[in-house]
């Protein structure tokens, strides 16, 4: 087979375009994530049987079906329940950011184990309030060590911005299949893409791997 690519350079403004929307989809919609991840953590963790229902089953109910139903979900069907309209953008941030607090939850769980009990205790005998505890005694530590595991999570999180494609949020996915109709040139259409996504992706290895070894003086 052979390659060629020069009908792919005019278009490479429009993969541009779309990286930018990637980014943009995926930094909110992880950061969102994460706190609902910790809404969802909290609530788990109250004395307040009802909300540790809803807490279990709405994790349940996220990690048991497809993301794409729940994107679809959102788009199609959650604005006729709520009486307006949401815009397919938004519409992808709050479908990522509802799918990726489950998972996030079960992280910040796995990360809690990991602090001793000590900590809970000194914490409770001078007497701070949950939300004062939370804040200044278990998220500090929190966050160093689970670190790692969230950078996966928004991996992740970038690797499903093209099932966003299908409600018109033209990322990358969505400006290849353009180019691809335009130039009849699937194979370095997508080539195209994938290389964007390892730059991406890389960079955000190398982001993270500069993290941790900040935060290594700090871990507990």
């Amino acid at each position: 087979m052979d390659f060629d690519f020069a009908g792919i350079v005019p278009h490479l403004p429009q993969y541009f375009r779309g990286a930018l929307v990637t980014i943009g989809v995926s930094i909110p919609g992880a950061l969102c994530g994460i706190i609902i991840g910790l809404i969802l953590t909290m609530g788990q963790r109250t004395a307040f049987a009802p909300i540790r229902w809803l807490s279990s089953l709405y994790i349940s109910f996220i990690r048991g079906t497809p993301l794409l139903v729940q994107i679809f979900f959102v788009f199609y069907a959650l604005p006729g329940l709520l009486g307006f309209n949401l815009d397919a953008f938004f519409a992808g941030v709050l479908a990522l950011s509802l799918n990726s607090g489950a998972f996030v939850t079960e992280i910040l769980r796995a990360g809690l184990n990991g602090i001793p009990k000590g900590q809970w205790d000194a914490a409770k005998s001078v007497g701070l309030p949950p939300l004062k505890m939370w804040r200044y005694v278990i998220l500090p530590q929190l966050f160093f060590k689970i670190l790692p595991p969230l950078t996966n999570e928004f991996t992740m999180v970038v690797k499903a911005t093209p099932m966003l494609s299908v409600i018109t949020v033209v990322e990358l996915t969505r400006a290849a299949q353009h180019t691809m109709n335009d130039t009849y040139r699937p194979v370095e259409a997508f080539l195209v893409a994938a290389l964007f996504y390892f730059v991406l992706l890389f960079t955000l290895s190398r982001v993270t791997h500069k993290l941790e070894k900040w935060t290594e003086a700090y871990r507990i």
